[in-house]
This record gives structure tokens, sequence and C-alpha cells, in this order.
């Protein structure tokens, strides 16, 4: 058995629900790789732009960032606005649920990056030809109350 502990994943293509790449929309960069760019918006109606780090695992982010720990958001594509697609629950007790964002073209559901609408609440999984092949779950130290 092999030792895999410094493999990474990096996300280097990801298409919103009508096709758009949203990797690279800007100049923003995380250790040298293009962000992933998502529209959030908040309760109070505010949506700006949140530029994610395309490293599996990674929870950096730029942009749109005071957002209140344990806000549920609107995960939208920054391209044609429409909102990402529930894929289902995160068994826990935030009522967070996973997203849609979609690793090929033509939006295969065999081949997704699935994201927490909760802000804080970092759940994340890789899926390729239905496998899970990466997931991530941490809590911001305000949600794991430390």
């Amino acid at each position: 058995m092999s030792d895999q502990s410094d493999v990474q994943i990096i996300v280097s293509k990801l298409f919103g629900p009508n096709g758009d790449n949203l990797v690279g929309l800007s100049d923003v960069t995380f250790d040298g790789f293009p962000a992933i760019t998502l529209s959030v918006e908040t309760p109070d109606g505010r949506c700006e732009d949140v530029h994610l780090s395309p490293i599996h695992g990674d929870a950096r982010k730029q942009g749109y960032t005071n957002i209140p720990v344990g806000t549920r958001c609107r995960l939208m594509c920054p391209v044609s606005k429409q909102p990402l697609r529930k894929v289902e629950e995160i068994d826990d007790s935030f009522g967070a649920g996973y997203y849609a964002l979609y690793r090929t073209a033509d939006l295969s559901e065999a081949s997704v990056v699935m994201i927490s609408d909760v802000w804080g609440h970092y759940h994340s999984r890789v899926v390729d030809n239905f496998e899970l092949i990466s997931a991530w779950g941490e809590l911001h130290k305000d949600l794991a109350g430390e």
C-alpha cells in the first residue's frame, strides 16, 4: 500500500448549471492555480462573488468573505446567475445541503464537486465516474464550539 498523504486534488475545470467554466474567471490564484468563482447570496439579499481555492481541502477564499459563520447562503453561477442544483442533504445538525458543480462541460452527474451552502461549514466531495474520490469535512471553530 502506497502512502498518499502528499497527494493533492487540484480542480482545473468546473462548470456551472449552464455549462459555464467557473475556474479562472478572475485573476485570483491560490499557490499559482486559478480560483473557482461562485456568486454567494446571503439572507439579507447581498450577492457578490467569492473566489475559492481549487485545491481540495484548502479553505482559503477571497472576495465576499465577511459573511457570519453559520449563515445559509444561496450558491449561484456568476456567469448565468442560475442557482446551483442541490444534490443531497448533509446529515448533521446544521441543516446544510450539498450543491453540484460539474467537472465536465456536458454536466455529467457522474463527475461532480459537491459543496455545502452553510458559511464556515467546510464540507465538500469530489466524485468521478460515480465514485467518491475525495471527501473533506471541517467546521469553522465557531461552528465546532471551540
